[in-house]
């Protein structure tokens, strides 16, 4: 198999060859085949287990891990790196990760390993993503294992495999800055325009950063106006290519609440809902930094002045597709503010309700929402559509199921617990197509149970 990481064309100082560390009667539990046959890996079962677990190189490229630094919840940490996880090698343009293979240079005195419960959340998610058209690393198979792990108690380890364009994180650039290694930045930033940033000529620094500020707002947006919420908006948990990476105490908004924090451990709320477009233009301000002694201060300042533009832009036109706005109106986002207020007073679950407005559901809401109604019907009749076609088109926008947390928790009960894995591969169909209705998975877009409303998640989740 021809297979090659043009991440090693950096060299040495960018990484580390490690060994993967092998799991104990390992087993595949859910491929996306789909992602599969994209990559065009074409092998036994076996082999791709074996692939899969670090048991089995990738055509001959060893694993590396990749060093970088970052600011978490603010704090300047020099030196991070991948410190559970490694590139294995590259598919039809696409880095493959295994996460979860064990210790690298980089570990920092853990353990290297994944636990399946953060494993299947990550792999699930990643196509819940795909399917609302976020940006997102994507996963191609979760690998779990006999092997045995300690977090808050015994877990089963497993490792999760990651594919992505690039893993190139802000934390990369970040980490070669610190160390006034000047050239070595001027190094990454001229590979990255040349493998991924086809519209960028080689040496217009300034128009890589704008490509970055552009991707990450749109990124962002879209997180916005699908209820998502990262949890550990990290600057090393900042994709170049503006993908959604590294997920862990994620959590998609359900009661809708702007204050709304998924990670149990950000104590301060630094990451909470709200908050996420103002943290992500500061990270986007910490990659800057490394790029002083490349771009002009001014010409910086100009190109950051682009995000909120861009973020601005993309959000309000997904906000006006989901109300069902196709004519661009003054009073939009007066109408859609109002709702999302009504939404926070009486608690109301975010998709749901949306989801409502192409039925016309008024009295689902509620007697609290008649008043919003009246404005709203007053603002549909400035529609060109047929009222039929507009709520086809709202329906494609605003999706009837999504992760919920208690269902994630569903699936990892029953792999932990009863080694059975059929929820996985049921939430797996039901989340690459978010927006249709499914026939027999009407309960699938239920609220949380009472059993589940106290789920808590953190960084080890």
């Amino acid at each position: 198999m021809k297979n090659s990481l043009k991440f090693k064309d950096l060299g040495a100082d960018f990484f580390a060859h490690i060994q993967t560390q092998r799991l104990e009667n390992p087993s595949l539990i859910h491929v996306n085949q789909s992602l599969k046959q994209e990559l065009n890996l074409n092998i036994t079962d076996q082999e791709f287990l074996e692939i899969c677990s670090g048991d089995k190189q990738l055509g001959q490229e060893r694993p590396i891990s990749t060093v970088y630094a970052g600011h978490q919840f603010g704090y300047f940490v020099p030196q991070l790196g991948d410190g559970r996880s490694c590139l294995i090698g590259e598919l039809e343009g696409n880095e493959l990760s295994l996460k979860g293979a064990g210790t690298s240079p980089f570990s920092r005195g853990a353990d290297g390993r994944a636990v399946l419960r953060s494993s299947i959340r990550e792999y699930l998610c990643s196509i819940a993503m795909q399917g609302l058209n976020i940006p997102t690393t994507k996963a191609l198979a979760i690998v779990t294992s006999s092997s045995e792990v300690y977090r808050e108690h015994v877990e089963p380890a497993a490792i999760v495999t990651r594919v992505a364009e690039s893993h190139i994180r802000f934390g990369h650039f970040e980490y070669f800055s610190s160390l006034g290694q000047n050239e070595n930045v001027k190094k990454l930033a001229n590979f990255v325009i040349k493998h991924y940033m086809p519209n960028v000529k080689q040496g217009d620094y300034l128009g890589m950063l704008r490509e970055v500020i552009q991707s990450t707002a749109i990124m962002i947006a879209r997180w916005q106006a699908q209820g998502f919420s990262h949890g550990v908006m990290n600057t090393d948990n900042m994709s170049i290519l503006g993908l959604t990476i590294d997920y862990g105490p994620f959590s998609f908004m359900e009661a809708y609440d702007p204050g709304f924090i998924c990670n149990h451990s950000d104590t301060q709320g630094r990451y909470s809902f709200e908050r996420q477009p103002s943290v992500a233009l500061w990270n986007l301000h910490r990659l800057a930094d490394t790029l002083k002694t490349l771009i002009e201060e001014e010409q910086l300042k100009e190109a950051l002045s682009m995000y909120e533009k861009i973020l601005v832009k993309e959000y309000s036109l997904l906000m006006r597709n989901k109300f069902g706005f196709a004519v661009q109106d003054e009073s939009d986002n007066a109408i859609i503010n109002n709702f999302l207020e009504l939404l926070y007073t009486h608690k109301k679950d975010y998709h749901q309700s949306i989801r409502l407005l192409s039925n016309d559901d008024q009295s689902s809401l509620g007697k609290a929402f008649d008043p919003w109604f009246k404005d709203y019907h007053k603002r549909l009749k400035i529609e060109t559509e047929d009222p039929n076609q507009r709520c086809a088109l709202m329906n494609k926008v605003n999706p009837k199921y999504i992760l919920r947390n208690y269902l994630a928790e569903v699936a990892i009960r029953r792999a932990e617990d009863h080694n059975e894995y059929a929820e996985i591969d049921s939430l797996f169909k039901l989340l690459r197509a978010p927006f249709a209705e499914h026939e027999g998975y009407e309960s699938y877009d239920s609220e949380t149970p009472e059993w589940a409303q106290n789920l808590e998640l953190s960084c080890s989740s």
